[in-house]
């Protein structure tokens, strides 16, 4: 199981990170901090040539060098990436944020909380369906 985080805040990847990592579940976590470099990540350029393609992506909505409505837009719109499931994980609680992300098939919008226990809460829910109950793409055995 690979989960790509997407994220150009440290201490937000950071947290996320810990987070994911109070849930317990077995999981392999790559960030990378800009769009440029989820795009590039995804289609195994400059340096991530080894890389797999990961089971569930993880993506802020705020980043540098590519938006993050971008990223999703070429994921979805890429057969060999459009079936990874998308979470967008955004400070925005902006209407046209959230419709936007679902109109380019994004497949959930979680709005961060500055409250650090509901923020993990959040981050835990999030791990306990798509880590442990739903079924991935690539993730046939589990």
């Amino acid at each position: 199981m690979l989960v790509l985080l997407v994220e150009d805040n440290p201490a937000e990847a950071r947290l996320t990170q810990e987070a994911l990592q109070e849930t317990g579940f077995k999981y392999d976590l790559q960030i990378v901090s800009d769009g440029e470099m989820a795009t590039q990540f995804l289609r195994r350029e400059c340096g991530f040539s080894e890389m797999p393609t990961p089971n569930l992506i993880l993506l802020d909505l705020n980043l540098p060098r590519k938006h993050g409505r971008e990223v999703l837009q070429e994921i979805k719109s890429d057969p060999l990436l459009s079936f990874i499931p998308v979470i967008v994980v955004s400070n925005s609680h902006a209407p046209d944020d959230i419709n936007e992300v679902y109109r380019l098939q994004g497949n959930c919008y979680l709005t961060k909380s500055a409250d650090l226990d509901e923020f993990f809460s959040a981050i835990k829910a999030l791990a306990e369906f798509w880590l442990s109950k739903a079924k991935l793409p690539g993730d046939f055995n589990r």
